[in-house]
């Protein structure tokens, strides 16, 4: 799919970070896009952008827990309905939070909250929209893991274990969609994107998404975290959306984003052995 002309196409997570640069840039290129977020002041603020660039551009927002099925059945028929189409061309499952990072300290309810969210809104991303995919005579669903997808660690001190095995699902699964692809809707490709380190505001989005409201120290840590996120990563959102884009273009089916990314897969699969092994990280230094 090299060309985004009059390509309809949905993206979760497009009231901030990559999903909106996504968004936007679709929308540069002339395709339909219909984003669904939690947050509908980050879905209008997505809006206000693209109108302020291509005020002609077809955008519609509708707000979504994608870990919910009939959020995304009601996002389906929104899209069905605005659009006036029995199909979609491009779907982005991109909307992912983080927390729930140990299994011992972290709360059942943190921890699922993030696996739901994380994969179970792939999941059933895919469930809900691939129908209208196979109607397209031309489709690609486009799948968010991380470098976590393949390497499930942040540092020997910090456990991360619903991000990571929520992005490892993502990353199988999508794996495994390109052969039933194959077999029963050969016209649709399937793709992973394995970001490292980028400039979003997945932390906050964390603290939006979560169970339950954090205290007050939580807040404040979290709150610094991801101020020292978003300034410490060496790829904006809007660099990443371009690569990823680029990637269906190419026809691509795994998609490395960031320089960290590729550093990282290299030096797992040189040292699969060792790489949860303390010297391991003296190599990511």
């Amino acid at each position: 799919m090299d060309d985004f002309t009059d390509k309809i196409a949905v993206v979760t997570g497009g009231g901030s970070g990559m999903g909106r640069e996504i968004v936007r840039q679709l929308a540069s290129e002339g395709a339909r896009v219909a984003a669904c977020d939690l947050s509908m002041e980050g879905l209008e603020e997505t809006v206000a952008l693209v109108a302020d660039d291509h005020p002609d551009a077809e955008v519609i927002i509708h707000r979504a827990d994608v870990s919910s099925e009939s959020d995304l059945e009601t996002l389906r028929d929104a899209v069905c309905d605005a659009f006036d189409t029995d199909h979609v061309n491009l779907l982005f499952n991109n909307a992912g939070i983080a927390g729930g990072g140990s299994m011992f300290t972290a709360s059942r309810e943190s921890w699922e909250r993030t696996f739901d969210v994380t994969w179970n809104g792939v999941y059933l991303g895919c469930r809900v929209f691939l129908p209208l995919l196979a109607a397209s005579t031309e489709g690609y669903v486009v799948n968010t893991s991380s470098v976590n997808g393949f390497y499930a660690s942040i540092g020997p001190d910090r456990p991360h274990t619903a991000y990571s095995a929520a992005k490892f699902a993502v990353k199988g699964f999508t794996e495994a969609l390109m052969t039933d692809l194959r077999i029963n809707a050969p016209h649709v490709k399937a793709a992973v994107v394995m970001p490292g380190h980028i400039s979003t505001g997945i932390v906050r989005n964390t603290m939006r998404a979560q169970v339950g409201e954090p205290t007050p120290e939580e807040a404040e840590f979290l709150i610094a975290a991801q101020e020292m996120f978003e300034q410490a990563a060496p790829m904006t959102a809007a660099e990443a959306a371009t690569i990823i884009l680029d990637g269906v273009r190419a026809n691509r089916w795994r998609i490395l984003v960031g320089d960290d990314a590729i550093e990282l897969d290299e030096k797992v699969r040189a040292n699969p052995e060792t790489a949860y092994e303390d010297d391991f990280f003296t190599l990511l230094d």
